[in-house]
């Protein structure tokens, strides 16, 4: 322990710093009281699982692979946008929400919790009249129940869509979804009760000529509690297969479609009355020649030659007959 005692010039400097007001100097900088602001502890939205940043990358992914799902529907791809995931009670996010919605939840299996899919009514009636064939403007009358027909656009949307999460929670960890339930009020709903925190993934879908409709993913707080230190983690990509666009999906499935093609090896000329008298065991001679056709569903597309590899039959293609 050291002996050294301050000296009077010392001790009366130490007062006079406390004595000050106002400003207090840090290095060069100083920090006015006009920039301190009091802070509620629990008041901000990251502070019960942290930075979400893994859950954020999901979102983004989810975001990216749904506009496929909507294709069908929509006959285009939608710009879907995912806003940050905010936190709030089951109560508050039912507050000023409609009577009549689509809610789709299931149970992850994994996480021992659920989660909840919510989809506005007037984004349902929007996609059963586009998937027919009518305007996509979000029109919507005041009604109590989804018809025969929406409903079952209902299950084909969230089916789409709850495949393309489990894609997109891949590199994070493998998921399953089971028990599904449809329900069409919140106040009926076994999610969770009202006071329970629940974090809430919104997505905007851009429809063309009309206004965005909203996409939203409800998860229980206690449901991801047990892998907050992986959504604190910057996670990497490894998984995931490539986001690939509808069109490049169609080229590779149709570039993948099996063609019959069959070498037509001569052309003889043969009398009617020799072709009735011929039977079983007659020896019929052609002429072998070079540049055979190779004929893809009755068209000449390519010119080949008759050859042998490893003691198998084979043909060599010398060029195109005609354009692809």
């Amino acid at each position: 322990m050291s002996t050294k005692k301050l000296t009077q010039d010392e001790v009366d400097a130490l007062i006079n710093s406390l004595d000050k007001q106002g400003s207090v100097p840090i290095g060069k900088n100083r920090i006015s009281e006009k920039d301190v602001r009091d802070f509620a502890f629990g008041s901000d939205d990251l502070s019960l699982m942290g930075d979400y940043y893994a859950l954020r990358v999901i979102n983004e992914r989810f975001a990216r692979l749904a506009r496929s799902v909507f294709q069908p529907m929509l006959r285009v791809q939608p710009r879907i946008s995912a806003q940050l995931p905010t936190v709030q009670t089951f109560d508050e996010y039912s507050k000023d929400s409609p009577s009549l919605m689509s809610l789709s939840t299931s149970r992850i299996d994994e996480l021992r919790g659920s989660k909840m899919m919510v989809m506005q009514p007037e984004f349902i009636s929007a996609l059963t009249n586009g998937y027919y064939g009518g305007e996509l403007g979000l029109k919507h009358a005041l009604r109590s129940e989804f018809t025969a027909t929406e409903t079952r656009v209902i299950e084909i949307i969230t089916n789409g869509l709850n495949d393309v999460l489990l894609t997109a929670w891949q590199d994070l960890m493998p998921l399953s979804f089971s028990e599904h339930a449809r329900e069409e009020n919140l106040q009926f709903a076994s999610f969770v009760d009202g006071g329970d925190t629940i974090i809430v993934c919104k997505f905007t879908v851009q429809l063309p000529k009309a206004e965005s409709a909203t996409l939203d993913i409800l998860y229980p707080l206690q449901t991801l509690k047990p892998i907050a230190a992986q959504l604190r983690s910057r996670m990497q990509s490894d998984v995931i297969e490539d986001d690939l666009t509808w069109r490049e999906r169609l080229e590779q499935a149709v570039m993948q479609v099996s063609l019959p093609m069959n070498v037509q090896l001569s052309k003889p000329k043969v009398s009617l009355r020799e072709l009735v008298e011929l039977e079983a065991g007659d020896v019929f001679p052609i002429q072998l020649k070079t540049g055979l056709g190779v004929m893809v569903h009755g068209q000449e597309m390519f010119v080949a030659d008759i050859g042998e590899v490893a003691g198998t039959s084979a043909i060599t293609i010398i060029r195109k007959q005609l354009a692809l």
